[in-house]
């Protein structure tokens, strides 16, 4: 079974296309969520998610901090990867961060989350290599 990961992004349901797109082409699973109570009803529901990517600038009733605090009450040991624009600082109890949209940079980290990301990954590379040549 390949890696699933919970996004949670803004309200506005296009603005995140671009980071879904990025981890279902590298042929992981995506439960989208744009909402802070939705991502934390959500994980109640699939805990056995791989991890939960979170906009990190998203506002909303609760502070980044406040929405990793939640998520890790419904599974403490859930692995949180923030995600910024270029010179945004981290949040403050996350483990993992990118500080960019790039999307390599996104799944260079989603591979340190969950080793079984790397295969999907390579795998996705080699076939688009082989399609090349």
């Amino acid at each position: 079974m390949r890696p699933c990961f919970i996004i949670l992004d803004s309200d506005f349901p296009g603005s995140i296309s671009a980071r879904k797109l990025v981890i279902e082409s590298a042929k992981l699973n995506v439960i989208t969520v744009y909402g802070q109570q939705e991502a934390i009803e959500t994980l109640d529901r699939f805990p056995h998610v791989d991890g939960v990517v979170v906009n990190s600038e998203m506002e909303g009733r609760l502070s980044c901090r406040e929405i990793i605090d939640k998520l890790r009450s419904v599974r403490g040991d859930i692995p949180i990867v923030t995600v910024s624009a270029s010179g945004h600082a981290p949040c403050d109890g996350e483990q993992f961060h990118v500080s960019s949209y790039d999307p390599r940079n996104l799944l260079n980290v989603l591979e340190k989350v969950e080793p079984e990301c790397a295969h999907a990954i390579r795998h996705d590379d080699e076939k688009a290599r082989q399609k090349k040549e």
